[in-house]
């Protein structure tokens, strides 16, 4: 049993858009899901920032361009705060210059406004189960953006990632690809379990937050 339907209790989520139509249709959505509590609005990042401190959600669905603070700042100071909050990126481009820095800052996932609704309901579960979420378009976009920059494939790989086995790279390279831990263990014929352990000690070894930083890390030291 995952994590997500093994919990006792619904997802809390915070939504934080500052179109009120955008979050009624939000509402509407999730409010339909059993296992998914909306627990608060905000119109803004700073009252996104607020919210999460005291309500501490176990998502935040998060709007990337906003009013008093964006998305990015609000989910760095989540994130600086050592919250128990994950943060979802919702955005109505595939790739603007804010994308980068909210995955930097600690962002969980990023998903287009326009995404189906099944799709959003599973991406908050799978985000609130510990995982990562990056929509294929936008991570084609982010890769489309970091090729022009990579360093050299074949130079040596940098010191960060050789603290890995072989078979941990091996892992990197299929997240970075954007594949499940499913898809992975499906791919190396081992179990789901296997793989899990394996990104543990991946982001353990990396000192990374999750599988959306080491996707970025994976390509910006070549290693893809």
């Amino acid at each position: 049993m995952s994590e997500a339907t093994a919990r006792t209790r619904p997802v809390r989520v915070l939504l934080a858009d500052d179109q009120p139509l955008l979050r009624t249709g939000f509402r509407m959505v999730l409010g339909a899901e059993d296992d998914l509590d909306i627990v608060a609005e905000a119109g803004d990042g700073l009252e996104a920032v607020e919210l999460s401190r005291r309500l501490l959600p176990d998502v935040v669905l998060m709007d990337i361009r906003m009013p008093r603070m964006d998305g990015v700042a609000a989910t760095r100071a989540i994130v600086d705060a050592r919250l128990p909050v994950r943060v979802l990126i919702l955005t109505t481009f595939d790739l603007d210059e804010y994308v980068v820095g909210a995955l930097r800052a600690g962002a969980s996932g990023f998903l287009a406004k326009d995404v189906p609704a099944e799709d959003l309901v599973t991406a908050i579960r799978t985000v609130a189960a510990g995982d990562a979420v990056v929509a294929p378009r936008i991570l084609k976009r982010l890769l489309d953006r970091f090729a022009d920059v990579l360093p050299d494939p074949a130079a040596a790989p940098p010191k960060t990632l050789s603290a890995l086995t072989e078979r941990e790279r091996e892992v990197l390279v299929q997240v970075a690809r954007g594949l499940s831990n499913a898809e992975i263990a499906r791919a190396l014929s081992v179990s789901e379990t296997t793989i899990k352990t394996h990104v543990g000690h991946v982001l353990t070894k990396l000192g990374l937050r999750d599988r959306v930083q080491a996707v970025v890390l994976a390509y910006e030291s070549g290693l893809v």
